[in-house]
């Protein structure tokens, strides 16, 4: 099948490789030239694990353009991945996606077959049916059921592991304004991921409010973790982890995400719980516990920034801090929990020398009061009390002998084996 991605940023890139890996012929289509000419030399356009591996086997049906109405004519549905960034009110702007819903609707005009045209990207509830099918049809002359259908279908993903939970996802969501076209973007994904997910199809407006509900139920679930261990740090003899592993064993709660760290953050999670609380607001329901969540969340860092300083010895004032950027395995320092918490031990007056392997430029445009190091070892034979605040696998690498004398770890990630460490290292939510 012939498929247009608009939008080769760390999402639709991912996605259109993956379509293309799969067999299908992909026209990729952002307006940034240097992405364009990326995909068309056989390069990957952003960094992101397993990605270049896929452009280097899929090329011969991977190309790139600016043109997106060209590509919409030439194609049989349309992935519309691009940026919904917030608002001052905290809702998703439909700024980028209306935009590219008129070039849609030019390819749409001057294609004779029926198309799909599937947004991807995360927008409020009923901003699809409200906004993107009625500029669609404008640019168009085309009606919605007769000359084209439309798919709500954000992915559930996590930059870092993109490819990954791309190929093996748990849920694959189509919110459809037909079954026709519901059934075709479901033999798409039928055809691309490697496991047997579950299909949750339904209409538009449920499917939008799926997509925020999910990310707000878990970082629910994590500042439950998180508070859980609060009270484990300062109950003697209890161990947070040890609580949460058994929590999480009953049916009913799970164990994904039940681990006391540092707070959530990232792209996703901080704005889709602050667009739910908007949403809810405005349609005159009080969210009491999205809200309870972010508070939980900026008080976990402040929490966690006073536990360090009052491990810190008499006098001591060197943090090491391993890891810059919200996850291990991208430079995205968007919301970062280890970046707030930089700031937070700076407040108090302490030096942090920092290392990221691959978010350090970033870090230093966001956060240049840190002590940036080249290296892992540099980084921890500065530091008094050395904290992991990104799980990447390079900084399992960490010997006892690179600490200073009296020196200990903090492991806000669970990376280290405590055992190995005997009293050098202190677990979170541990009293």
């Amino acid at each position: 099948m012939k498929i247009t991605v608009i939008g080769l940023g760390k999402l639709g890139s991912c996605h259109a490789a993956v379509l293309a890996y799969k067999g299908h012929d992909v026209i990729g289509v952002d307006l940034n030239v240097q992405y364009v000419n990326d995909i068309n030399e056989g390069r990957a356009p952003v960094i992101e694990p397993s990605l270049q591996s896929l452009v280097d086997q899929c090329s011969h049906r991977l190309r790139a353009t600016s043109d997106a109405a060209e590509a919409v004519k030439q194609s049989s549905v349309t992935f519309v991945i691009v940026p919904t960034p917030s608002e001052e009110s905290g809702r998703f702007s439909m700024k980028y996606a209306l935009e590219a819903a008129k070039d849609i609707g030019l390819g749409l005009k001057n294609n004779p077959n029926y198309h799909i045209v599937v947004m991807s990207s995360t927008v409020m509830p009923g901003d699809v049916e409200s906004k993107f099918i009625p500029a669609l049809e404008s640019a168009s002359g085309k009606t919605l059921g007769k000359d084209f259908g439309v798919c709500y279908n954000p992915e559930f993903i996590a930059l870092g592991n993109v490819v990954k939970n791309m190929l093996y996802p748990d849920m694959v969501l189509i919110g459809e304004s037909d079954k026709k076209a519901g059934d075709i973007i479901q033999q798409i994904y039928e055809g691309s991921v490697e496991n047997k997910p579950y299909f949750a199809r339904m209409n538009i407006i449920n499917a939008e409010l799926t997509k925020i509900s999910v990310n707000t139920y878990v970082t629910t679930k994590i500042s439950y973790a998180n508070m859980i261990g609060h009270v484990c740090s300062k109950l003697p003899n209890s161990d947070a982890s040890v609580v949460l592993n058994a929590v999480g064993r009953d049916s009913r709660i799970g164990i994904k995400y039940l681990r006391a760290g540092l707070s959530f953050g990232g792209p996703c999670f901080p704005r889709d719980n602050i667009a739910f609380t908007k949403l809810a607001e405005d349609i005159g329901v009080n969210p009491i516990l999205a809200k309870a969540t972010d508070l939980a969340n900026a008080y976990n860092t402040e929490f966690i920034s006073t536990l360090i300083y009052e491990k810190l010895p008499k006098g001591a004032k060197s943090i090491g801090l391993l890891g810059l950027s919200y996850k291990a395995n991208t430079p995205v320092i968007d919301v970062s929990p280890s970046i707030a918490l930089a700031r937070s031990l700076l407040s108090k007056g302490l030096k942090v020398y920092a290392f990221d392997p691959l978010a350090m430029e970033n870090s230093k445009k966001e956060i240049p009061d840190l002590i940036y190091m080249p290296d892992i070892e540099s980084t921890v034979q500065n530091a008094d009390i050395v904290v992991i605040g990104t799980g990447y696998e390079e900084f399992k690498t960490i010997k006892t002998e690179h600490l200073k004398q009296g020196a200990c770890i903090i492991d806000c990630c669970g990376i280290l084996d405590q055992r190995e460490w005997n009293n050098k290292i202190i677990s979170l939510g541990v009293k």
